[in-house]
Order: structure tokens, then sequence, then C-alpha cells
């Protein structure tokens, strides 16, 4: 049984994608063991509680310095053990640190097809603001490993989402949730479950079965 962490800062629509998979069986031989957020208003907090799975604010508010914030998170989460970290609509950095003790067993989904409109500065609706401001027909979610760079890590899943020309940011964001990161995210989380999955070369690589 994988033991799952998630990471999140907002309303969790993500995590719910992932606690429904599992509910359904989309998602086997996997359990989702804890949520941890950066923010206490987070519903994404009160979405883990209503499912019996444990709810963890951590900011680095909270910290004097980003140093001790980071010791603290890689603490909390070596206290789960997990299997596999996923950060679903975490704004925080992931520190080096923590990157270095979880090799290929950290993933995110990012609301674009890396590698557009991704890296520093593109999240939540600037990556879609930054899409329809270029003009692109299509745009889409990625599901990648994490490594020490920003959205750079090897690329698991991705799926591609049509614009329509009256779109705005609001109206993308919205259905690439629904068409597509709501469908990879659990389906990257049943592949690595499944065993299916490895890092090769820098590349991750889907067994066929």
């Amino acid at each position: 049984m994988l033991n799952v962490l998630v990471c999140v800062s907002g309303g969790g629509t993500n995590l719910q994608a992932l606690i429904d998979a599992v509910k359904d069986g989309r998602i086997r031989n996997a359990r989702i063991t804890a949520v941890i957020s950066n923010n206490r208003s987070a519903h994404a907090l009160e979405r883990a509680k209503q499912n019996d799975i444990d709810a963890v604010c951590l900011s680095p508010k909270d910290f004097g310095e980003r140093a001790a914030f980071n010791r603290a998170l890689l603490e909390m989460v070596d206290s789960y053990a997990p299997d596999l970290i996923v950060l679903a609509g975490f704004l925080v950095n992931i520190p080096p640190e923590m990157i270095r003790a979880y090799p290929n067993r950290i993933i995110n989904i990012h609301p674009s097809l890396i590698p557009s409109f991704c890296g520093t500065g593109y999240y939540g609706l600037k990556v879609h603001e930054a899409a329809l401001a270029r003009g692109v027909k299509v745009t889409g979610a990625t599901v990648h490993f994490v490594d020490e760079g920003t959205d750079t890590g090897p690329i698991l899943l991705q799926k591609s989402v049509e614009v329509h020309a009256d779109d705005t940011p609001e109206s993308l964001q919205r259905r690439v949730m629904e068409e597509a990161e709501w469908i990879l995210l659990p389906k990257a989380v049943d592949l690595i479950a499944a065993g299916k999955v490895e890092v090769v070369d820098g590349k991750a690589v889907i067994r066929q079965e």
C-alpha cells in the first residue's frame, strides 16, 4: 500500500479528485495519509478532516527564518514516512534538502503543457492569463516529477485542453481542471502505486504491462 502525502495551499480541488479516485477504485493500492498546507484558511484542510485524513498547517510566516521552516517541513513530512508526495497547488518552494531526501518521489500538477507557461512566476490564474495573452489554441496540464528547478523535472503525463475564443482566465482555469488536472493526477498516482513508473536517464518511463 502506497502512503501518499498531499501538500496544498488552497481549495484542494485536486486533493478532492484524489480522495474520490481512492474511494471509487481508480487509484488502487494507495491511501492518502496526510495533508499539509501552508495556509490555515485553506479549504483543503477541511476536505482532509471530512475524510479522516490528518490535516496539518505549517506556514513559513510562523518561523523567523526560511531555513527553520524548511527544517520543520522536512521533519513533518518525514514523520508520515510517505512513499509519494503530491504537490497539488502548493505555493511553497520545496527545499532542496527535501527533494534530495525524496528523489523521484515527489510529483507536481501544473496547469499548462510544459514547457509552455511554466517556471518562476507561473502559477494559478497567471498561467491561464499568459496562455490567453499569447493566443494559443491548445493548453492543458502536466504531471511531472519535482527536481531542484521550477517545473523542470521529468514529465510523467500530459493532457491537452482546447482554448475557446470567448475564454476568460477563470473559465479556462476551470476547464483545465475538469478536463485535465482531475484526470491526470489520479492516473499518475495509480500508475506509481502499481509500480509502472520509473525515471531513467532523466525521463519518466511508463511500463506497459
